[in-house]
């Protein structure tokens, strides 16, 4: 009876995954915009978890990267030269031990596990992450 269980587990599991990573994708054609988009989205579920990037003389511009602190992973993602930027590192003890620029897409996918695990582990983070869903 405990396998069934946990095979329900993984394909809930699996299931949150891919919806985050198509939501997370939605549209790319303005990179700029997009990043804005998921930055807002993100810090709106997570607001203790992710930083937003802003530029302008007091940090009140338009948003230029986030950062996304999720468990033993951190999640970074920027605009340079009008390109996205994408990199996660390992993060142990408050020190990443390693740090590797992802294309957007595997930094989409590995983000979207990351928040699906993260939605494992309590019920007020998964009602939070679900939220990106809408």
């Amino acid at each position: 009876m405990g396998d069934m269980d946990d095979m329900d587990e993984h394909a809930e599991h699996g299931g949150t995954f891919e919806l985050l990573a198509a939501s997370l994708r939605a549209d790319q054609s303005d990179m700029s915009t997009w990043m804005a988009a998921l930055g807002m989205k993100l810090a709106g579920a997570l607001p203790g978890r992710v930083t937003l990037r802003r530029g302008g003389v007091l940090g009140n511009g338009p948003i230029r990267g986030l950062v996304a602190n999720l468990g033993t992973w951190r999640f970074a993602l920027r605009m340079e030269h009008g390109q996205p930027v994408a990199e996660r590192a390992h993060i142990v003890r408050g020190i990443a031990l390693k740090t590797e620029a992802l294309p957007l897409d595997a930094w989409i996918e590995s983000l979207s596990a990351a928040l699906a695990e993260l939605a494992a582990t309590s019920a007020r983070e998964r009602a939070a992450i679900l939220t990106l869903l809408a």
